[in-house]
């Protein structure tokens, strides 16, 4: 497991013939925790509701959901390019060619997460994975010490972003919430159009900068194939999950004690310590999940039943589920819905959240059941090999 000075060929690590089960679980959990993250962002009065119910919610989230749930996606988004390649090599493609496919499918996210950001909402992760995916490629190739030095080098100006993005609802003593809500409120729809479009290159750049780590490392574990074959890495696997977490939730305290009011925000070195601590070790709490969702498949391989393959489900078509999501936060929290923007606080829009989960894992199952890939998996397919079929590889 240590870091090698040599790039691993595609024969070394070869895909297995039976598809795996821990990343597409993964990724059926990471849209749980996308849905808590992105839900309470459409809500303007985050107080709204239960006071203790709100209160227990608020530390649920900051100590697992936010800045977590981004750093997980991006692992997996990593994970999967390291997959693509080895799988399209396995059936003769040359490095061009995966090059050429990599960057196709990167412009076409960008595509697809600039039109998601005019119809919907700012809160876009397909365009900066895009670009992630473009700037990155030429890694896929690289050396293991080279991945893991860009990786941290990455890492100061992700958490840098991640603590301007802490400090600033920190210092004011409001939840994080707030200040990134993208509530409607009372601007006509061609007013949050026009918002949405001009701010969309400010909300790229910054994305962009708060993946890049997650999605190096990705590549660095996906050539461990620990994620494909999680029965071979266990003891790996719960040392770092178990360890990832308690960094990641002792790294959150210090955000959580300041919100709550325990910690006081005049404090401005506290505030500084919680800011960027939280961000920083998100990083880790993020990608522990994944782990933990890999010892999960562990247990489940041998007996997988009905949620397990409805999950999986899930995962395989992760994008048009995603989007989903966002049509569900439209039609639910703004004025143009059921307008519950302003009458649902965090507690609430957590519930939704949930639900739209739940109502997610359904739908994907009944797409299982019909043979059906999804309808983004199939456009993107379509977009990224011209003359290919839209089977799943």
């Amino acid at each position: 497991m240590g870091a090698s000075d040599t790039a691993p060929t595609s024969a070394a690590i070869a895909p297995t013939t039976r598809r795996a089960l821990a990343p597409d679980l993964a990724r059926g959990g990471m849209l749980l925790f996308i849905a808590f993250a992105h839900a309470p962002l459409f809500v303007s009065a985050i107080d709204r509701g239960p006071t203790v119910v709100n209160e227990i919610t608020k530390v649920f989230h900051l100590l697992f959901v936010h800045n977590h749930a981004r750093p997980l996606f991006a692992f997996l988004f990593g994970y999967a390019l390291v997959q693509m390649m080895n799988r399209r090599q396995s059936r003769g493609a040359s490095w061009t060619d995966v090059r050429r496919l990599v960057r196709r499918r990167g412009w076409w996210l960008v595509v697809i997460g600039f039109v998601h950001v005019l119809l919907f909402t700012p809160l876009d992760i397909l365009a900066p994975y895009g670009i992630a995916g473009l700037l990155l490629v030429g890694l896929l190739r690289a050396k293991d010490s080279t991945l893991l030095r860009v990786a941290g080098l990455t890492l100061i100006p992700a958490t840098a972003a991640g603590a301007v993005g802490m400090w600033l609802p920190l210092s004011q003593g409001v939840s994080s919430y707030t200040v990134g809500s993208v509530a409607i409120g009372d601007r006509t729809w061609t007013e949050a159009f026009v918002d949405r479009a001009t701010s969309w290159p400010y909300g790229l750049v910054i994305g962009i900068l708060l993946v890049l780590p997650g999605v190096v490392l990705g590549m660095w574990v996906a050539r461990r194939r620990v994620l494909d074959e999680p029965e071979n890495h266990r003891a790996l696997l719960w040392r770092f999950s178990v360890g990832a977490t308690v960094v990641s939730v002792l790294g959150a305290l210090p955000a959580v004690l300041v919100e709550l009011g325990t910690w006081s925000n005049d404090n401005a070195a506290a505030v500084l310590v919680a800011s960027v601590a939280q961000p920083l070790t998100g990083y880790a709490g993020g990608i522990a999940l994944a782990g933990l969702i890999a010892l999960i498949a562990v247990a489940v391989t041998d007996r997988p039943g009905r949620i397990t393959s409805a999950v999986q489900a899930l995962g395989q078509r992760s994008m048009s589920m995603y989007l989903f999501q966002t049509v569900v936060w439209v039609a639910v929290f703004t004025p143009f819905g059921l307008g519950l923007e302003d009458r649902t606080g965090l507690a609430g829009a957590t519930a939704v959240a949930i639900a739209t989960w739940v109502v997610s894992v359904l739908i994907a199952d009944l797409m299982r059941r019909a043979g059906y890939r999804g309808p983004a998996e199939i456009l993107l397919r379509r977009l990224s090999y011209p003359r290919a079929s839209t089977a799943a590889p």
